[in-house]
């Protein structure tokens, strides 16, 4: 009788879990813990928001809706979007089929076969690799270059990676992940220029695209591209509105593919769950400006209690993100990153997630999160200079 190993797509069975996980299952719910090694901080999501799903719910929301979004909510993102870019989004463009990174699978599988080839800018989020992997797509990666202290993209590289013929997707995350680097506006039009002319699908990764340290929004692929230009915009919740635990995010698709969006929101997940997108209609409206706001401001002074224990060690390399919330050092000497976050964790109680789960060229990095409340952050930090110290 053949195994289930053998019946099963090989793609699967190769899966392995990122660096995070690794390191996340061996510190999970520990209070002592300070957890540096995800994509959030330690402030729920705020009142009003979470009023606005609770009286949902008392309403009796919790029936089935639409499949692509309720269309008080598609309505609410089209009013957003355009009055964040400028431009006009046709609602029937617009999917909320559940989180975001149910948004980034639903995007691979609109465009992507196996065999295909597919250019990631890199350091990357782990999660869009395992995407790719498991739709037996071939990666090529580009980095990401330090420039003037910060994180720069050299666009020619990208260019050269694009092969004729072969290449079906760029991905790309801006404001990104770990690295806080922003595509500049001018690079923006560049690349989509370029996706344009190869026939290649942009996948623009914009989920902190409010989370920026100059201005109020980052650049978009949305504000250069036309309705029916080869562009999915990826986007959620989570990060601007502190809703990580809410599962919600969205996805721009070109023009003309509305039946096909729907039906295939009622195939994957047949929607996301009806009084959640009430809390998402509340984030988007002026409601959820002032909490952008005090959050993002929060996060600009978690970084700099950052630079303030990090910036002048001697054996670590800071660069400064000009998004996001993580910071990405280099740890002079550091040769097994995975190792370096499992002790770190059994010592000090301190998460952090590994670099080398960020991609080729990472293992002398690891990524934090400066999300958390500022005496956690401090605390966390001075615990992990003290480990550095003691070994390296």
């Amino acid at each position: 009788m053949p195994s289930a190993e053998t019946l099963l797509r090989a793609e699967f069975v190769d899966l392995e879990p990122s660096g995070i996980g690794k390191v996340v299952i061996q510190g999970f719910g520990d209070p002592e813990v300070l957890p540096l090694w995800v994509g959030e901080g330690d402030t729920p999501t705020p009142e009003p928001l979470r009023r606005a799903a609770i009286e949902a719910l008392d309403r009796g929301e919790t029936f089935y809706n639409i499949p692509r979004g309720r269309r008080e909510l598609l309505a609410a993102l089209k009013t957003y979007l355009e009055r964040l870019y400028g431009v006009e989004i046709d609602q029937g463009r617009l999917v909320v089929p559940g989180s975001t990174m149910l948004a980034v699978a639903f995007a691979a599988q609109m465009v992507l076969n196996r065999g295909d080839h597919a250019v990631v800018v890199t350091p990357h989020w782990p999660n869009i690799l395992s995407v790719f992997e498991m739709m037996g797509v071939q990666v090529s990666f580009v980095r990401q270059e330090a420039h003037e202290g910060h994180w720069a993209l050299d666009i020619n590289k990208v260019a050269e990676a694009i092969e004729p013929g072969r290449t079906k997707a760029l991905y790309i995350n801006s404001p990104c992940n770990p690295t806080g680097f922003i595509l500049p506006p001018a690079d923006v039009r560049r690349l989509m220029d370029l996706c344009r002319e190869r026939g290649v699908v942009v996948f623009a990764d914009e989920v902190y695209h409010r989370t920026v340290f100059t201005g109020d929004v980052a650049p978009s692929f949305l504000e250069v591209a036309a309705p029916d230009d080869p562009v999915i915009s990826i986007n959620g919740f989570s990060k601007a509105w502190a809703m990580t635990g809410w599962r919600l995010g969205w996805l721009v698709a070109p023009a003309g593919f509305e039946g096909q969006l729907s039906t295939w929101s009622m195939a994957l997940n047949t929607g996301a769950p009806s009084f959640t997108q009430f809390g998402g209609i509340a984030a988007l409206g002026e409601t959820g400006e002032p909490i952008v706001r005090e959050l993002r401001e929060g996060y600009r002074e978690g970084f700099e209690i950052v630079r303030r224990r990090l910036g002048q060690h001697p054996k670590i390399e800071l660069r400064v993100p000009d998004g996001a919330f993580y910071a990405f050092p280099k740890i002079k000497g550091l040769t097994d990153s995975l190792r370096f976050c499992e002790r770190l964790l059994a010592e000090e109680k301190v998460g952090t997630a590994p670099g080398y789960t960020f991609g080729p060229g990472n293992e002398a990095h690891i990524r934090l999160c400066f999300a958390m409340s500022h005496e956690k952050l401090d605390e966390a930090l001075r615990r992990l200079v003290r480990f550095v110290d003691r070994h390296l």
